[in-house]
C-alpha cells in the first residue's frame, strides 16, 4: 500500500503546482484480493516474511561479528568495575599532537551539492564533510584521483559540532574536515583502542561552547589540546582500553540480540499461520 502511494508521489512535479487533494483521492492503487475483498492477511504475512529475512540478516551479522554471545568475560567484568574506581593517579595527560598526526589528502574537484548522497556506479567512495550526521560521511565520489584512507579518526574543522569519529572503512576527505592517525612507531591502536581515545578527544572538542560563531579551529588548534588516558606503570594502558570497549560493545548490543531473537520467533508464528 505504501509502495503504491510512494510510486504516485514520485511523479510529483513542483513546477506544475504539485498535487491537489482531489488528485490524490482519484488516484488508483493496486492491492491483493481474496474472494473479492482486500487480502489483509496476505499483506501481513508478506511483510512478516520480509521482516524475518531482515532480522535473519541482522542475526547473521551479529554472529559473524562475534556479538551473538554478549556474556561478559571475567576480565571484562573486572575492567568495568575498575573503571568506576579509577582515580586521578590512574590517568595520564597527553598532548594530542604528540600521539597523532594529520593525514595528507588530495583536494577533490567537487562540491558537496554536486555529489550523490547514495552510492552510484561511479561514485562509491564515502566523502567526509563537517556534518556530524552519519559520522560526516554523507556524500559519494569516484575513487579515481582521491586519497583513500581508513582506520583513522576524523574531525570537522568548520562546524556547529566538533565531534571526532573513528573511521574503520575506506573514505576520503571532501571539505571542512580532516583525519588524524597514530604517529608513533609502536603500539598502533586497535579499533577498540581508537574508539576509547575518540571519547577522550571529544571531551575537549565536542563542547557546547564551540559553534559556527565560536569555532574550535582545525588541526593547528586541536593538536595542542590535552587529553586524559588510562595508565599502568606510567604508560598508556592499551589493554585496559581494549577490554573496556569490548565490554561496552557487548552491553550496547545485548538488547539488539534479544530483540532480533524475539522478533524472529514472533514473525515466524505469523508466517506459519498463513
Amino acid at each position: 500500500m505504501i509502495a503504491n502511494i510512494q510510486r504516485f508521489v514520485s511523479l510529483y512535479d513542483g513546477q506544475q503546482g504539485g498535487y491537489k487533494l482531489e488528485d490524490i483521492k482519484q488516484h488508483k492503487i493496486k492491492l491483493p484480493l481474496k474472494n473479492g475483498e482486500i487480502d489483509f492477511d496476505f499483506m501481513e504475512s508478506f511483510i512478516a516474511e520480509l521482516e524475518v529475512q531482515r532480522i535473519a540478516e541482522l542475526s547473521a551479522y551479529l554472529k559473524v561479528s562475534g556479538f551473538d554471545n554478549c556474556k561478559l568475560s571475567n576480565e571484562e567484568l573486572k575492567t568495568l568495575q575498575k573503571f568506576a574506581k579509577l582515580g586521578d593517579d590512574n590517568w595520564g595527560t597527553y598532548t594530542v599532537g604528540n600521539l597523532f598526526e594529520k593525514v595528507t589528502t588530495k583536494k577533490l574537484p567537487y562540491k558537496a551539492k554536486e555529489l550523490p548522497k547514495q552510492p552510484t556506479d561511479d561514485c562509491v567512495l564515502p566523502c567526509l564533510t563537517s556534518s556530524f550526521q552519519n559520522q560526516g560521511l554523507n556524500y559519494y565520489a569516484p575513487k579515481a584521483g582521491a586519497t583513500v584512507i581508513s582506520d583513522v579518526i576524523s574531525l570537522p574543522s568548520n562546524s556547529d559540532v566538533y565531534r571526532a569519529y573513528y573511521q574503520s572503512r575506506d573514505f576520503t576527505v571532501l571539505s571542512d574536515s580532516y583525519a588524524i592517525q597514530w604517529k608513533l612507531a609502536y603500539n598502533k591502536p586497535t579499533p577498540n583502542q581508537y574508539l576509547f581515545m575518540v571519547m577522550c578527544i571529544n571531551k575537549v572538542t565536542d563542547l557546547p561552547i564551540y559553534s559556527y560563531k565560536n569555532k574550535l579551529g582545525g588541526w593547528n588548534v586541536v593538536k595542542h589540546k590535552e587529553i586524559r588516558l588510562p595508565e599502568k606503570d606510567g604508560k598508556i594502558d592499551f589493554a585496559f582500553m581494549d577490554t573496556f570497549i569490548s565490554a561496552i560493545k557487548k552491553l550496547a548490543i545485548k538488547d539488539v540480540v534479544k530483540y532480533s531473537d524475539a522478533k524472529i520467533k514472533a514473525t515466524k508464528k505469523i508466517v506459519n499461520k498463513s
